[in-house]
């Protein structure tokens, strides 16, 4: 953040007291990451930016409640998760996969036996692991979903996950763990060079 730039809770102040462009200033700075989150629910782009734009008039309407018990682009991405939840309930859809780049997650430390290699053998296996990586991704029950995309693929905190997913630390650890094996089980023959 730029020197002289205000914080996100003195964004937050100015925003309780009627200030309407501290808000936009919120907007402008969490936009990207909030489509990111939903795009993980949401298939469509138009229908992402209507679900991120849903999420940002519910947190205009509910920042008279933000206390700043929690960061608030951990407060935001909590609405954000239950709008686009709500929206996929609403419509009877499943949430979709996501096509996040994987090698610039550092937690995935069985996939990084590619990343140094350029060959193009090497390069398909890569890319059907990818494949393999997200294929047990969009299969996995939404809790343990959740869970490992934000802590893999935004690089969340256990405490910030668990205060988005109102549930404690512990719990967000097993369905990261849990996750992980499911993701570890599937992909173990690209690893061992098989299909």
């Amino acid at each position: 953040m730029p020197q002289g730039s205000p914080s996100d809770q003195e964004l937050v102040e100015r925003v309780q007291k009627g200030d309407k462009r501290a808000f936009d200033l919120l907007v402008i700075k969490y936009q990207y990451k909030v489509c990111g989150l939903i795009s993980r629910y949401v298939n469509d782009q138009h229908e992402v930016m209507d679900v991120a734009q849903e999420s940002f008039i519910k947190a205009y309407r509910a920042i008279h409640s933000f206390r700043g018990d929690s960061a608030f682009y951990t407060w935001l991405y909590r609405i954000a998760v239950n709008t686009a939840k709500n929206y996929l309930m609403s419509r009877s859809r499943r949430p979709a996969g996501n096509d996040v780049e994987l090698d610039n997650d550092e937690s995935f430390t069985i996939y990084e036996q590619l990343s140094d290699v350029a060959s193009p053998d090497a390069n398909l296996n890569r890319n059907r692991l990818e494949a393999a990586i997200y294929s047990v991704i969009k299969t996995l029950p939404e809790e343990l979903k959740s869970a490992i995309t934000l802590r893999e693929f935004d690089g969340m905190s256990y405490e910030d996950i668990a205060q988005v997913m109102d549930c404690p630390v512990g719990t967000v650890r097993s369905r990261i763990f849990r996750a992980r094996e499911a993701i570890e089980q599937h992909i173990r023959p690209y690893l061992d060079g098989g299909e």
